[in-house]
C-alpha cells in the first residue's frame, strides 16, 4: 500500500505531507488499510475537512480519483484471501480497530477513531470547542429591569416611519409598509383600517405614537431584540445574518444593555471587539463608530462601549515562530465580554485557542453569516453551530425571551431544544436591501440554490445588478470598467490629496475573481488592468513600484502589525520617496518602505476568498469560462454580498448555474457533538 501512496505523490495527486504521514503510520503498523486511512485523513484535512467517514474510505472516491481508480486502490489494501463481498464501513472498522497508531482519544495517538477518522490534534480541537460551546448557562437577573432597558434601546423609530411612508392612499400598500417596518409577524386581530388611517393622516412623527397601542409588541417579532435578550440569559451568543440584517446594530445595542446592567450592579464589564483579519476589524471599527451615536442610552453607557476593534491574533498575543499564543488556558485574557465579528472566517484551531483563553466568567458573542465561505483552514465552525441549532430554542428559553421582549416566540420553540439552540439567533430581515434591490434578491436566490430563478433576477431590470457574458469583447469591457472604477483614486494621488482620501477612493471599487490563475483570474486581470491604466497614462507602463500601486499582504507579519488581507497603496512621502501606506483598525496610518513589506501582491483584482470581511460600494465579480471545484454556491454568494450599492457580474449563465448548485460540504463531527 505504501508504494501505491508513493505513486500518487509522484503523480502530484496528493501532497508530500500526505505521503510522509502515511509513511510514518506505515512504520508504526504496516496494516495496508491503516496506511490508506492515514493518507486519506491527511489529504482531506488539506481540503478543509476535519475528518473522514468510514463509508468514504470503504465506498467513496479516494483522493478525488475516479471510482475505478479508488476501487483499484482498495484492491491493493485487501488481502487476496479476504475477498469481501462489500467493502463498507463495518469492514473498514474491523480491519483498523486494533491497529497501532490508532486510538479512541483517551490517550495521544497519531490517528483517532471516534465514529470518524481524525488526526489526534484536530479531534482534540473539535472536542474542546464543543465543550466550550456547551458550558452551563445562566438565567437573567431581574427580567423586568432588562425588559425596560431593551424596550428603550429597541424603541420604534417613528421619525423614520413618518419620513419614508409611501405617498399613496392605497390601504394595502400602507398596511404592507407597516408590517415590514414594525416587524409585524402576527397580522391577525389588528385593526388595519385604524392603523393605515393613522399613518396616512399623520402630520408629524409624534402622531404615530398611537401605533404602540394599535400594534402592540405581542403581534411583532424583531430578531435583533431577541438576539440582545438572548445575551441577557446565556454565556455565549451566536448571531448569524446576511448582508444588511443589522448585526453591528444588534451587537451595539446588546452591549449597551450589558453595560447599563453592569453599571447598576457596580460591575462595569471590560469589553473587547475582534475580527479574524485586519480588514474585517477595520470595518467593524467603522460600523461600531457609526452605530454608537444612535443608541438610546446615557452618554456614560455610550462611552463605556468600545468602538475600536483588533484582530484575534493580536488579542491572543502571537509568539513569533511558534503556534502557541501568550494567552491560553493557563494565562487567560483579561476581559468580561468578547465580540467576534466575521466568525465564519475563524477556523477550528483558532476558535479552540480563543475559547481556551477566555476566563471562566467571560461572555462571548459570535457574529457572522453562516452562508458565506467557510474558513480557509480546516473546519466550518460557525456553519456547524448554526446547523446544530436549527429547529428553534427550548420552550423554557422561549418563555424567558417572551418576558424580555414582549414577543410571542412559541412558534419558534421546541421541547427538544438543546443548550446550543438557546444560544443561537438568526437575523432574518435585511434593512439594506428591499424589494427594489437586485443585490438582495440575487443573494437570496443564490443562497437557495435556485439556478433558474437566479437567471430570471437579471431579467427584472434591477438598476444595481448586471450580468455580462464571458468572451473576448466582454473581457475588454471588464478591463475598461475597472480602469474607470480605479481612476478616482489615481486622480486623488495626482491632485496630492491625503492618504486617507486616496485609500477611501480605492476602496470604493473592487474586482473579485474566483480563481488566481488564467485569463479571468487574479493574475491575468491584474496584468490587464495595469496595462489599461498605463495606456490611459494614469500609471507608468514599466517598473514594479509606482505611485498608486495597490498591494495585498499575503502572510501575517506580527512584528510589523500587518496581517494577511491588509491592503496598502504606494504613495510618495514629503521627500518624494515611495512608501506603502496602510490604514490600521484604529484609523491610524502605517508607512513602510517597499523593501520592508512581507509577502504581497498587486491587488487591482483579488480573490473572493480574500475579500471576506470587506464591503465595496461598487463590486465587479468575474467567474471563469470553465467549471472548477472552486466554484460553489458559497463562493458566489460571498462575492455578491461584498457589493453594497452596485454589482457587475461577468459569467456564463451555464457556469453560474452549475456553481450555484454546487454546495460546499465539509466533513466535521462538531454538529453531532452539539446536539
Amino acid at each position: 500500500m505504501i508504494n501505491a501512496i508513493k505513486h500518487l505523490y509522484q503523480q502530484g495527486k496528493i501532497r508530500p505531507l500526505d505521503y510522509q504521514f502515511a509513511r510514518f503510520i506505515h512504520e508504526i503498523d504496516s496494516n495496508p488499510w491503516l496506511t490508506l486511512a492515514a493518507a486519506i485523513t491527511s489529504y482531506e484535512l488539506g481540503k478543509g475537512n476535519l475528518c473522514v467517514e468510514l463509508e468514504q474510505l470503504g465506498e467513496g472516491q479516494l483522493f478525488d480519483l475516479s471510482r475505478e481508480e479508488s476501487n483499484r486502490l482498495r484492491g491493493v489494501a485487501t488481502f487476496p484471501e479476504e475477498k469481501p463481498c462489500l467493502v463498507d464501513a463495518d469492514f473498514i472498522f474491523s480491519r483498523i480497530v486494533r491497529t497501532h497508531g490508532l486510538g479512541d482519544g483517551s490517550k495521544a495517538s497519531p490517528l483517532v477513531l471516534d465514529k470518524r477518522l481524525y488526526l489526534y490534534r484536530y479531534w482534540q480541537h473539535e472536542c474542546l470547542v464543543a465543550q466550550h460551546l456547551l458550558k452551563a448557562g445562566r438565567q437573567a437577573e431581574d427580567l423586568q429591569e432588562t425588559r425596560t432597558i431593551l424596550d428603550r434601546l429597541f424603541q420604534r423609530n417613528y421619525s423614520m416611519l413618518f419620513k419614508s411612508r409611501p405617498d399613496t392612499d392605497d390601504s394595502k400598500v400602507l398596511e404592507d409598509y407597516l408590517i415590514k417596518w414594525l416587524d409585524v409577524e402576527f397580522p391577525e386581530d389588528i385593526d388595519w383600517q385604524a392603523c393605515t388611517q393613522t399613518l396616512e393622516s399623520a402630520t408629524k412623527p409624534e402622531d404615530l405614537n398611537i401605533l404602540d397601542d394599535l400594534i402592540p409588541q405581542k403581534h411583532c417579532l424583531n430578531w435583533q431584540k431577541v438576539a440582545a435578550a438572548t445575551a441577557a440569559t446565556q454565556p455565549m451568543v451566536i448571531i448569524s445574518g446576511g448582508p444588511g440584517t443589522g448585526k453591528t446594530t444588534t451587537v451595539t445595542r446588546l452591549l449597551a444593555m450589558l453595560v447599563e446592567k453592569g453599571l447598576k450592579s457596580g460591575r462595569v464589564p471590560d469589553i473587547r471587539l475582534v475580527a479574524p483579519t485586519g480588514k474585517a476589524s477595520a470595518r467593524l471599527t467603522e460600523s461600531m463608530g457609526g452605530a454608537l451615536p444612535a443608541l438610546h442610552c446615557s452618554e456614560e453607557v455610550r462611552n463605556l462601549i468600545p468602538s475600536q476593534a483588533g484582530t484575534i491574533h493580536r488579542l491572543l498575543g502571537v509568539i513569533p515562530n511558534r503556534p502557541e499564543f501568550r494567552h491560553n488556558a493557563s494565562n487567560p485574557l483579561h476581559l468580561d465580554i468578547l465580540v467576534v465579528d466575521e466568525a465564519s472566517m475563524v477556523d477550528l484551531p483558532l476558535m479552540r485557542h480563543l475559547l481556551d483563553a477566555l476566563p471562566d466568567h467571560a461572555q462571548i458573542i459570535l457574529l457572522g453569516d453562516k452562508d458565506q465561505l467557510a474558513s480557509v483552514d480546516a473546519g466550518s465552525v460557525l456553519g456547524d453551530i448554526c446547523s446544530a441549532a436549527e429547529g428553534g430554542c427550548s420552550s423554557q428559553q422561549a418563555a424567558t425571551l417572551a418576558k424580555l421582549t414582549g414577543f410571542n416566540l412559541k412558534p419558534w420553540s421546541t421541547r427538544q431544544g438543546q443548550f446550543i439552540n438557546d444560544r443561537f439567533c438568526q437575523l432574518q430581515k435585511s434593512y439594506r436591501f428591499d424589494a427594489r434591490s437586485g443585490i438582495g434578491t440575487l443573494a437570496k436566490t443564490v443562497n437557495k440554490g435556485d439556478a433558474r430563478q437566479t437567471t430570471r433576477v437579471f431579467q427584472q431590470n434591477f438598476d444595481d445588478i448586471a450580468l455580462h457574458p464571458v468572451d473576448d469583447k466582454s473581457h475588454q469591457q471588464l478591463l475598461s470598467l475597472c480602469a474607470q472604477g480605479y481612476t478616482p483614486y489615481l486622480q486623488a494621488i495626482h491632485n496630492q490629496q491625503d492618504a486617507k482620501t486616496v485609500l477611501k477612493a480605492f476602496n470604493h471599487f473592487r474586482l473579485l475573481c474566483a480563481l488566481r490563475e488564467g485569463r479571468w483570474g487574479v493574475e491575468g486581470l491584474n496584468d490587464g488592468i495595469r496595462s489599461t491604466l498605463a495606456r490611459k497614462s494614469l500609471i507608468p507602463s514599466e517598473g514594479l513600484w509606482y505611485p498608486g500601486r495597490p498591494v495585498l499582504i499575503t502572510r501575517n507579519a506580527h512584528d510589523l502589525g500587518l496581517y494577511n488581507g491588509d491592503i496598502g497603496i504606494a504613495l510618495p512621502d514629503s521627500n518624494g520617496r515611495l512608501k506603502v501606506v496602510f490604514e490600521l483598525p484604529d484609523g491610524s496610518l502605517k508607512h513602510l518602505l517597499p523593501s520592508r513589506l512581507p509577502e504581497h501582491q498587486t491587488v487591482f483584482a483579488m480573490t473572493i476568498h480574500k475579500s471576506q470581511g470587506s464591503e465595496f460600494p461598487h463590486t465587479v465579480m468575474a467567474l471563469p469560462e470553465q467549471m472548477t471545484p472552486v466554484l460553489t454556491r458559497e463562493l458566489v454568494y460571498t462575492g455578491i454580498t461584498r457589493a453594497k450599492n452596485k454589482l457587475d457580474l461577468f459569467a456564463l449563465p451555464q457556469i453560474l448555474a452549475k456553481a450555484i448548485q454546487q454546495k460546499t460540504l465539509r466533513s466535521s463531527g462538531l454538529k453531532d457533538r452539539l446536539i
